[in-house]
């Protein structure tokens, strides 16, 4: 079982509160995260990119960081653990990113890969006049297809003339191509959004909700194995979790509890309206589930919350759901809570045992 960290390109990571920890994303402090997450054995870690935050007394999203320069820093500054940016397709063109990924792929020594990031956030784009009008929910796969080959026809033969509905590529030329495969991932929880995972991405992030209930995601990931079967590919599920681990349940439960008394509601207005913006959003959907009660805290979309022991054993359980490949994790406190993780709660994780062995 793969271990990610979802890294605070954002600030205050993905709890809407006040009384969360709050910070401004920097370099010295995702570089510190991903050496701890190198140092503990995780597999990856990922940038997402966010254009405009959601604002209210925690400012939260206000202040991001970008993906790609961000990851080629800590490419640069890490040996082992594989690294993911995010592009948002209506604002780099496929060829800039192909070349981009390249030039990541050789600081990292082929360490890197892509997030397609579609966007559900109209408020993102129209701020810089990049939104294409509201009917772009209805063809972003469409969109993100032609991307997509756009850039794997690049890394494998160094040009495209690739002609699609909206693209056209004139014997277009890139090179050098990269020196390892570059994986692409996505975050499809639509059933057409998990049609373009299974034909053209090497993972899917899936979300996970409720607290403390590791196996809630069986659904979402018994769809993506359908779509998957379809194409034949071998497309796994990473599956994003919070986690408040605390050396007591009763710690843990009260720290949550304070993130909860103090959730930004003007923050979510802003979140929920966007997500409403969707008309055609699928039951399943991002737009549709950033929304759901359970959620409001944490945009993360499922908490783990417990002592050591109790963050294991639920972990263990979310790991067994079929089509697990890996979980992406986020902390409330990131520096604390990935230190927690890798010396107390990992070591106690059944699906970690052989990857943990083979590392020693």
């Amino acid at each position: 079982m793969d271990i990610g960290v979802f890294i605070p390109i954002g600030n205050n990571g993905w709890l809407i509160s006040t009384t969360s920890p709050q910070y401004k994303p920097t370099f010295e402090l995702n570089k510190e995260i991903v050496q701890k997450a190198e140092e503990h054995g995780f597999e990856f870690a990922l940038a997402m990119i966010k254009l405009r935050g959601f604002g209210g007394p925690s400012e939260f999203w206000d202040y991001n960081l970008e993906a790609f320069t961000l990851i080629a820093g800590l490419a640069a500054v890490t040996t082992k653990i594989k690294l993911f940016a995010s592009t948002a397709v209506l604002t780099l063109p496929p060829a800039m990113v192909a070349r981009m990924a390249t030039t990541i792929d050789s600081i990292s020594g082929g360490r890197f890969g892509v997030n397609i990031v579609s966007g559900w956030a109209k408020g993102e784009y129209d701020q810089m006049g990049l939104w294409p009008g509201d009917e772009w929910f209805g063809y972003r796969y469409d969109y993100s297809t032609e991307y997509v080959k756009i850039m794997q026809e690049l890394w494998e033969k160094g040009s495209s003339d690739f002609k699609g509905k909206y693209f056209q590529m004139n014997d277009c030329h890139m090179k050098p191509t990269p020196g390892s495969k570059v994986e692409i991932v996505a975050a499809g929880q639509s059933p057409v959004g998990m049609e373009f995972a299974a034909t053209y991405c090497d993972y899917n992030f899936v979300l996970a909700t409720g607290v403390n209930t590791p196996t809630a995601h069986v659904k979402v990931n018994e769809q993506l194995m359908a779509a998957v079967a379809k194409t034949g590919r071998d497309v796994g599920a990473y599956v994003l979790f919070m986690v408040i681990a605390e050396e007591t349940d009763e710690a843990a439960w009260d720290k949550w509890q304070m993130y909860k008394d103090g959730v930004d509601a003007i923050a979510l207005a802003w979140m929920a309206d966007q997500g409403g913006k969707d008309e055609t959003a699928a039951d399943g959907s991002t737009a549709k589930t950033i929304n759901l009660p359970d959620q409001a805290v944490n945009f993360n979309m499922g908490t783990i919350v417990g002592s050591y022991a109790t963050c294991a054993k639920l972990l263990d359980e979310a790991a067994s759901v079929p089509g697990t490949k890996g979980i992406m994790l986020t902390f409330d406190d990131f520096v604390e809570g990935i230190e927690k993780f890798g010396a107390h709660v990992q070591p106690l994780m059944a699906c970690r045992a052989g990857k943990l062995a083979a590392a020693a």
